[in-house]
């Protein structure tokens, strides 16, 4: 069993920036991103390749939110520039245990592995 742990959350004013880290205590292949907003679903933000070469994203955060990973540390990354205060919520990371062809795993289903998640709120 693989646990996460996510960081870097906090408190931004609207444009500013955060990066959230999850550390992985094992290998993981596809590794992806989603939040949940008080009263909301948890909805799909951004999904990485197990090699890191191909990403995906949901509409509502393309051209400000960047995803990444370094295997070498088991970690991966999301960088979100512009924040807007309607991307307040918790961001979990997660990660497959198998390999996959795609890279557009963004059903909750798809993982394996969940962080506990962390605070990230944007003040207008």
């Amino acid at each position: 069993q693989v646990q996460l742990v996510e960081s870097g959350g906090g408190l931004v004013q609207a444009g500013g920036s955060l990066r959230l880290s999850c550390a992985a205590s094992g290998r993981t292949f596809n590794m992806g991103w989603f939040r949940q907003a008080p009263g909301k679903d948890r909805e799909f933000v951004a999904a990485i390749s197990w090699i890191g070469t191909r990403t995906y994203y949901a509409d509502a955060v393309k051209g400000r939110f960047t995803i990444s990973r370094d295997n070498a540390k088991n970690t991966g990354y999301l960088q979100m520039n512009s924040l807007k205060p309607e991307d307040t919520a918790v961001y979990y990371c997660a990660a497959r245990s198998r390999a996959g062809s795609g890279v557009t795993y963004s059903r909750l289903d798809d993982y394996d592995y969940w962080g506990q998640g962390t605070q990230v709120t944007v003040s207008s």
